[in-house]
């Protein structure tokens, strides 16, 4: 498993709320490419409960969101968005388990159109959200210029 390297970290204006490290705000979410996956692993905060010791749906499907963008920019080697995203809430995530991991992979791509598949797991192994994602994945040169995206390398290439 290698650790990629956020090519935007450094860049004036950049803010991410999913994986910017410097907003105070934020989740501050680093990823790995193990294989055809890219992983995340998150320590969930009672801050982003939704219900006591629960963390807020909204925050678990950001967690998927964002891994799945990530897939995009290391496996692709350019940037996209979200154009739809279907979420399914298996079981509570509880803001007490020490580490979560948010794992996500390509499905199908068709050109331009990219879907994604992600799951987030408790600390006992559990898959407790799913999601699939489809992602229009933008031409490097478009990428380039208007979301500043360059590159998405792992530590050591």
């Amino acid at each position: 498993m290698k650790k990629i390297i956020n090519p935007w970290e450094g860049m004036k204006g950049y803010n991410c709320f999913g994986c910017a490290p410097q907003n105070p705000s934020g989740l501050k979410m680093e990823f790995y490419e193990d294989g055809d996956s890219i992983v995340s692993y998150w320590k969930p905060d009672e801050k982003y409960q939704g219900w006591l010791d629960t963390l807020h749906g909204g925050i678990q499907a950001l967690l998927l969101d964002e891994t799945c963008g990530w897939v995009v920019m290391r496996k692709l080697q350019t940037a996209g968005v979200t154009s739809k995203m279907e979420t399914h809430y298996l079981k509570p995530v509880h803001t007490t388990d020490k580490l979560l991991t948010i794992r996500a992979s390509i499905r199908e791509q068709r050109r331009n159109i990219i879907t994604i598949e992600a799951t987030l797991t408790n600390e006992a192994g559990e898959v407790c959200t799913q999601a699939v994602c489809t992602y229009f994945a933008f031409p490097r040169e478009k990428a380039e210029h208007e979301m500043h995206f360059h590159e998405c390398k792992v530590e050591g290439e």
